[in-house]
């Protein structure tokens, strides 16, 4: 399945916008976290500063994303995870909402009462969750009323390697291929469930041969490449829309910072992320483009500076908004 211009030019652009996105919410969300700002003892104080609380980041991991979000319509679900800015921007959900409501702000897209583990943006039928392997069941809900409704519509549930393991995994992909939901299953396997590596906690080396069990097809796709998940999941996708049920589809990926801001990441061998990176898929899908005579360098140019502009304005944002009002502190949650 070939991509248009215009699919791969905005595939590349999105790529760049998320690790400008991620990498900008690194250096920010240190903020007031470190010695001589935090209190005398502390090494790290993970409730100070600008933004509070855990940050998961998915720099290297973009081809995901992008390869499956490419392929999406407006009435399309996707359901992320703990690590969810990447599917967050290629669905398009709005930078300026996502990133106030990391920063605790009334204008973010929960009043600032998620954070960045739990945004949900139902303009862009988009969600995400805290807990490991919460996103397949929603999909399949999503997926059963697109199919009573009559509609082609997909439903799409991202998560890592990690959460194979889980039961809801298990009975997800059970659920799907008995009732032949469109549901896309993608696992992110970024070899790492937070500091445990694949082979000391799984006992396939590919997730995507789980799928055989419930029934499915199950794709691996074994690179960090954004046109071969373009390819792979365009037929998982098509599929869905037929009628012809549910797909596992795994992408082995690259994930270059640690688990959360602030991971010592000591369980890595040393020299591995440089290693990762010397496989930036990012420049990667830039000199596909040079070579199809699709980029030159004011183009690219451009583009970045239009990324740049966007995220800036979105951090510029974030950091401008109102604090909610403590009067409104039980509105818009579950009490």
């Amino acid at each position: 399945m070939s991509a248009t211009r215009e699919r791969l030019l905005w595939m590349y652009e999105t790529m760049i916008a998320i690790r400008e996105y991620e990498e900008t919410m690194a250096r920010v969300y240190l903020e007031g976290k470190l010695p001589p700002a935090i209190q005398k003892g502390l090494a790290f104080d993970i409730g100070s500063g600008p933004v509070p609380g855990e940050m998961h980041l998915a720099a290297g991991q973009e081809p995901v994303a992008v390869g499956v979000c490419a392929h999406l319509r407006d009435e399309d679900t996707v359901v992320g995870t703990h690590r969810p800015h990447h599917f967050a921007i290629a669905k398009g959900v709005p930078l300026n909402a996502m990133t106030a409501e990391m920063f605790g702000k009334d204008t973010g897209l929960g009043h600032g009462k998620g954070g960045h583990m739990h945004l949900f943006d139902p303009a862009h039928k988009f969600s995400c969750s805290g807990i490991i392997g919460a996103s397949l069941p929603p999909a399949c809900g999503a997926a059963l009323a697109a199919k009573k409704r009559g509609k082609d519509w997909v439903a799409v549930a991202f998560f890592g390697e990690g959460a194979s393991n889980q039961g809801a995994f298990h009975e997800a992909l059970n659920l799907a291929a008995l009732w032949r939901l469109p549901v896309l299953f993608v696992c992110e396997d970024n070899k790492y469930g937070i500091s445990v590596e694949k082979s000391e906690s799984t006992s396939v080396r590919w997730v995507s041969d789980r799928a055989a069990g419930y029934g499915m097809p199950g794709v691996l796709v074994d690179r960090n490449d954004a046109l071969a998940v373009y390819e792979a999941a365009g037929a998982a996708i098509a599929r869905a829309r037929r009628g012809e049920g549910p797909t596992l589809l795994e992408v082995h990926t690259d994930r270059y910072m640690g688990h959360f801001q602030g991971d010592a990441e000591v369980y890595r061998p040393k020299g591995e992320v440089d290693e990762l990176r010397r496989h930036d898929p990012i420049p990667a899908l830039g000199e596909h483009l040079r070579r199809q005579g699709l980029l030159d360098d004011a183009a690219d140019q451009a583009l970045r500076a239009r990324v740049s502009a966007r995220i800036a304005e979105a951090y510029a944002f974030a950091r401008s908004s109102p604090y909610p009002r403590p009067e409104d502190a039980l509105r818009h949650v579950f009490h």
